[in-house]
């Protein structure tokens, strides 16, 4: 018997089924993924993400309210500024697997793969 059956979220009937819904539907946004990309090495305020990203600060910051509303970012007040940050990693790495199995999508052999025969 597996360990991590007992309690386990992990299964069909999960309660967490619908709000895990929710979090794919929040990633369902290019900004958003770039967002989370963005911040995936640590805390930037909006105006730096609305640089990188190319996008206005109003619009960066709608992007950031309903990320914030859903628990994926948070922030920090330094003196006038607010900085971002992922509120955990999990949201990373919904984005990279999400990219990861984009780059499978394309055929050949991913980058993701590329990267661990050269490090073997």
């Amino acid at each position: 018997m597996n360990a991590d059956s007992k309690g386990c979220s992990l299964n069909a009937d999960s309660q967490y089924v619908e709000l895990a819904v929710e979090v794919f539907s929040m990633l369902a946004d290019a900004s958003r993924v770039r967002i989370i990309l963005a911040l995936r090495d640590g805390e930037l305020a909006v105006g730096a993400l609305a640089e990188l990203l190319g996008k206005s600060p109003a619009s960066v910051s709608q992007h950031l309210a309903k990320m914030r509303l859903a628990r994926m970012v948070a922030t920090r007040q330094e003196g006038t500024k607010v900085l971002y940050r992922l509120e955990n990693e999990h949201a990373r790495q919904l984005v990279v697997d999400a990219i990861h199995q984009a780059e499978h999508a394309l055929g050949g052999t991913p980058a993701h793969h590329a990267r661990r025969r050269e490090a073997s």
